[in-house]
């Protein structure tokens, strides 16, 4: 059963950091996308970051350009999030998502269950 967990959420004044964390099980997920989305409360779920399989090239959303950084480690199968500079804004949850050889902004294969981010002003 292939698996999406997060973790590292939390509540956290504005200007401070947190790492987000998303470990993946079931099979290996060397050849996937992997990437972040967030949904804030009354919108819809948006892109965030996303890192490629094949040179582990990323992209951002441009509001987090500069803030966030998304990493992987395929021996551990684990994606990361790291988030400085936190505002109020970027209050959400957030989802690891993956897609098979596929940008993840195109289609996802599989999504974790979310994790709760709060940044108080």
């Amino acid at each position: 059963q292939v698996m999406l967990v997060e973790s590292g959420g939390g509540l956290v004044q504005a200007g401070g950091s947190l790492r987000l964390s998303c470990v993946a099980s079931g099979r290996t997920f060397t050849q996937d996308n992997m990437g972040w989305f967030r949904q804030a409360p009354g919108k819809e779920r948006e892109f965030v970051a996303t890192i490629e399989w094949k040179d582990s090239s990323t992209t951002y959303t441009n509001s987090v350009k500069g803030r966030f950084t998304i990493s992987r480690d395929n021996v551990k199968n684990t994606l990361y999030l790291q988030m400085n500079s936190l505002k109020p804004e970027d209050t959400a949850i957030y989802y690891c998502a993956s897609a098979f050889l596929m940008p993840i902004t195109t289609r996802v294969d599989y999504w974790g269950q979310g994790t709760q981010v709060t940044v108080s002003s």
